[in-house]
């Protein structure tokens, strides 16, 4: 993966799982809810907007993406998937698996639960079930 500057909380926050063509994909180091962010690989960008058209849609695109695989692999029932950037300014995406029966359902996730970090073997687990998706832009 070529050298990309995330936002220190994201690097503290996060785990990178790899790359799409545009986006880097992190893990949310919190084993509460599958939940990933999506990262455009561009700099000095905290809006979408701020984005040129074809970039746009990309993001676009690669969050579909996204959604969609998690969806399929973790059996969702409802997809969260929000830009806020309240706190990180730098552009990202969360795209969070929910479940009825979770944790904070069905309000937001933020602040619902105290964060549980994933173990080296869950981690180990989460990277191996994200190697297909990248395997497709290879």
């Amino acid at each position: 993966m070529e050298e990309f500057p995330l936002d220190p909380q994201l690097e503290k926050d996060c785990v990178v799982l790899g790359d799409l063509p545009l986006c880097r994909v992190l893990l949310m180091n919190d084993a509460t809810y599958p939940w990933c962010i999506l990262v455009p690989r561009v700099t000095e960008i905290e809006e979408l907007f701020q984005l040129v058209d074809e970039l746009q849609i990309q993001v676009a695109l690669e969050s579909g993406i996204l959604s969609r695989y998690m969806n399929d692999l973790f059996e969702a029932d409802k997809m969260n998937v929000a830009a806020l950037g309240n706190k990180v300014r730098q552009l990202h995406m969360h795209h969070v698996v929910r479940k009825q029966n979770d944790a904070a359902w069905p309000e937001p996730v933020w602040g619902k639960a105290p964060a549980q970090p994933y173990s080296d073997n869950e981690l180990a687990e989460m990277r191996e079930k994200f190697q297909p998706l990248f395997a497709r832009f290879g």
